[in-house]
């Protein structure tokens, strides 16, 4: 056999394969009667998924065809009548199970399905995979009064997390004005609400007062949905943060509001500290068992009378309840702090800060149980300001100057699942997001706005039965 001599660099020659790929005659017929199946089943889906279209429009066609069209416009004005009477007769349950679920139908079909696939890849929602599209899909579409809810199946991989991030641009691909994303019982999907119409837009009246109030749930204002927002007080401290004219005292009076038939009926104790002065919470100070202001020293020590009556009353409540229950003999004390901050960090007199960061420290690791509750709010959230921020289960962001205070105020991550609380206007004062502890998302909310004259009149009408203003117990 020869030897072929081969420079290194050269190319081997090699044959070229021969390969034949099989050919499959298909009649014609047969692909004519495949795609009349394709189309067939298409319309069939289409037909069954969008029944409340197709079955009027049957119905009307024969109706036309079998008995006219005079027949035809006296269904159609008799329909018409009775979703009238209806809306006159109980237009809530009109709007509920009648005008409500069509415009979610029509809104499913003209603006997001048209518009899904699109709008789900721009985003950055959707992938591709071995050269085949995926596309979360959209289940359900809800509307309401303000906005849109639509829920929807998450794709493999992906967290709820991911579509609070990108609520923002799913929003603006639909031409609306805000979207915001959270979690549900069902671990692959989400529900993505988009502002149609803002309620918060406008100023909140004072709400009503309750004879006894609701400590599992005090009306404090409104929540974008438009429902009454109701905050957990029982078993809890609350932390309110926000920029100069943020609304930091529409929170505060509108939980003093909230309280008042307690106060009025002795079920509720409230201790008021002001630092600056006695300015925003004076004009209350009929409601206040105690009311301190000016002095540092006296701040501490009614922060430690605070602390002495926790531990008695833990002390009278161990062994027989793991949590109090307010009464006349024994109420509920409430400690509002306005700006915390002239209490814990700018204090000059560093023996007195000291004594009002232990006693805090112990009335908010120690008091929820024995119903003792902080009510604090401030505007500077850093650490160093406020060292135990993470012992307010509540906690209310407003109005604040920087993306990374809503992180500080309202904990890790919280701006990426909706809470924009740099981004709210001036105009919007009262406006903020509520985070709990043990909730993913947090719950924007406008609260209840209190005039002075609305704050006096409350003094007036609710101040504590043991006593009258002129032995009202107050130190400067």
């Amino acid at each position: 056999m020869p030897l072929i001599n081969i420079i290194p660099g050269d190319k081997i020659p090699v044959a070229p394969m021969n390969l034949r790929l099989p050919a499959w005659r298909v009649p014609g017929w047969l692909l004519v009667f495949w795609w009349l199946l394709r189309g067939l089943v298409r319309v069939t889906v289409l037909a069954v998924r969008y029944w409340w279209l197709t079955v009027p429009t049957g119905l009307a066609l024969w109706l036309r065809l079998e008995y006219g069209g005079l027949l035809l416009a006296s269904v159609a004005l008799a329909v018409a009548a009775v979703c009238l009477a209806w809306w006159r007769w109980h237009p809530v349950s009109w709007l509920r199970f009648g005008w409500y679920p069509m415009v979610a139908r029509v809104r499913a079909l003209l603006i997001y399905r048209v518009r899904w696939a699109s709008v789900m890849a721009t985003c950055g929602l959707a992938t591709v995979f071995g050269g085949d599209r995926y596309v979360p899909r959209l289940l359900r579409v809800r509307c309401d009064r303000f906005g849109d809810e639509l829920t929807v199946r998450m794709l493999p991989g992906q967290i709820p997390d991911d579509w609070a991030q990108a609520a923002e641009r799913l929003a603006y691909a639909f031409r609306l004005r805000d979207g915001h994303a959270r979690s549900t019982s069902r671990p692959d999907r989400v529900v993505v609400r988009f502002l149609r119409r803002d309620p918060l837009a406008t100023t909140i009246d004072p709400l009503p007062v309750p004879d006894v109030p609701d400590l599992d749930g005090l009306a404090l204002g409104v929540r974008e949905d438009g429902l009454p927002y109701r905050l957990r007080l029982a078993g809890s401290h609350v932390l309110v943060a926000g920029a100069t004219n943020a609304g930091k005292g529409s929170v505060l009076w509108s939980l003093i509001r909230s309280l008042a038939g307690g106060i009025r009926s002795g079920l509720v104790e409230v201790w008021a500290f002001d630092p600056k002065g006695g300015m925003e919470l004076a004009a209350g100070a009929p409601l206040f068992a105690r009311f301190v202001y000016d002095d540092p020293d006296g701040m501490a020590g009614v922060l430690e009378e605070a602390v002495k009556r926790m531990r008695l009353r833990a002390a009278r409540l161990r062994g027989v309840t793991r949590q109090h229950v307010p009464s006349v003999e024994d109420p509920l004390l409430v400690l509002v702090v306005d700006e915390l901050a002239a209490l814990t960090a700018y204090l000059t007199d560093r023996k007195v800060r000291d004594r009002i960061k232990e006693a805090l420290g112990l009335l908010l690791s120690q008091g929820r149980a024995v119903g003792v509750h902080v009510i604090a709010a401030l505007q500077d959230p850093r650490k160093d300001v406020l060292p135990f921020r993470d012992l307010f289960p509540t906690r209310i962001g407003l109005r604040l100057t920087e993306a990374e205070q809503v992180h500080m105020v309202l904990g890790d991550g919280a701006r990426d699942r909706g809470a924009l609380c740099d981004r709210i206007p001036d105009s919007l004062p009262g406006v903020g997001y509520v985070a709990l502890d043990g909730v993913r998302e947090p719950a924007r909310v406008r609260f209840s706005y209190l005039t002075d004259d609305d704050i006096r009149q409350l003094g007036r009408d609710y101040q504590r039965h043991d006593r009258n203003d002129d032995d009202q117990e107050v130190t400067e």
